[in-house]
């Protein structure tokens, strides 16, 4: 290990004790988690397979009233009925579901007595195990096509990274820990671990280590921050509701947080080791430049890197809030009504706080790559 790595590492060392420290403090108690968010759906999931699908006159509905219903025979596959058939009725409308044949679903199996036996199943979801399980394996093939060893070594640290999710981070939230605390905790060792694995242990992936969890900390200082002000309580997500009906210790708002620094990390260590990787490269093209040459010629590559970047990261958002856009327009509502509303404002301070982040990263993790670099040029000059 050379000398700058270990000056690195001693840099890096309080950090990552913080880190250990809070893993240790905030691992859940998996007993008062699991009482803490202990939901009752009514029923249990079970799998059927459509044999045959029509429109015909619904047979639930009150004697003279005639409703036209999506009619399904459904061929249970799993559950107490296995291998029975019944008669699956859906209202028909617009937004109903248009079950065919051969469609394999998932319903809802109610077991109380006080139930009409041709009402204890309804419609849940589609079955999507087989084409999921299918899009994994391609994703898997093409990563390790390409990366090779190092894809497989990525690929690790995604599992690992699943591991810390919901192992540590998501029922740590539940416990009643803070939720930014923990996020930020559980992101660092998501990062840590991908990074390593990834990269391997050296001193390019040591600055990148840094460079990740100094922008790690002012993305969550600016999400702290800008939730206050902007006062988004996070209650406009459903899901974030239900869970606050489900259980008074977990933090809305703070969920709302940890997920912007989660988020964030995502984009933020891939920027980070491009920019490790084009000083090194950089230094490797002109040994003989000293820190602040290369600082200035690295910083170049980011600013290009950058600007397609926080492209990409809001428009990941907005994607992902389209529908909501979309429903917000037909509205006829105006641009900044829609822009300060709470569940448009939210996803904005996401993507702006992510965004500054992502900026931020660069001229930091470029000073540290370029300082690391250029000090180990100078030991390799040094004599003796």
């Amino acid at each position: 290990m050379s000398r700058q790595h270990r000056t690195l590492l001693l840099v890096l060392s309080p950090l990552l004790v913080l880190v250990a420290v809070g893993l240790v403090a905030l691992w859940p108690d998996s007993e008062r988690a699991r009482s803490n968010l202990a939901l009752d759906f009514g029923g249990e999931l079970v799998t059927g397979t459509v044999t045959s699908a029509r429109i015909d006159t619904c047979e639930s509905t009150s004697p003279g009233v005639d409703l036209d219903c999506r009619v399904a025979t459904v061929h249970l596959t799993s559950g107490p009925g296995k291998g029975d058939r019944f008669r699956l009725e859906l209202q028909d409308s617009p937004t109903t579901v248009r079950l065919e044949s051969g469609d394999r679903i998932v319903l809802n199996y109610v077991s109380d007595p006080g139930v009409p036996e041709d009402l204890r199943y309804t419609f849940a979801d589609y079955q999507r195990r087989q084409p999921l399980l299918l899009l994994g394996l391609l994703f898997l093939a093409a990563v390790i096509a390409l990366g090779r060893f190092q894809g497989v070594r990525a690929l690790a640290g995604l599992g690992l990274s699943l591991v810390v999710l919901l192992a540590f981070v998501v029922p740590s939230i539940i416990d009643g820990n803070d939720a930014v605390v923990v996020s930020l905790v559980g992101a660092a060792v998501v990062m840590l671990l991908t990074l390593y694995l990834a990269h391997g242990f050296n001193e390019r992936t040591s600055a990148a280590v840094l460079g990740t969890l100094l922008s790690l900390g002012l993305i969550a200082v600016l999400a702290v921050v800008f939730i206050g002000i902007t006062k988004v309580t996070g209650l406009a997500d459903e899901n974030a509701l239900f869970v606050s009906i489900a259980s008074q210790d977990v933090d809305v708002r703070g969920l709302l947080l940890g997920g912007i620094v989660i988020g964030a990390l995502g984009v933020l260590d891939d920027v980070t080791v491009t920019q490790v990787s084009a000083v090194w490269e950089i230094h490797k093209a002109n040994p003989t430049q000293g820190a602040r040459t290369l600082y200035s010629s690295a910083l170049r590559v980011g600013r290009d890197h950058i600007a397609s970047t926080v492209n990409t990261l809001v428009l990941a958002y907005a994607g992902a809030s389209l529908p909501l856009l979309v429903l917000f327009v037909q509205a006829e509502r105006g641009l900044l009504d829609v822009l300060t509303g709470e569940t448009v404002a939210a996803e904005v301070v996401r993507a702006l706080v992510g965004s500054i982040g992502l900026v931020a990263s660069v001229p930091i993790t470029t000073a540290v790559a370029a300082r690391v670099v250029t000090a180990g040029w100078a030991d390799r000059k040094a004599p003796g």
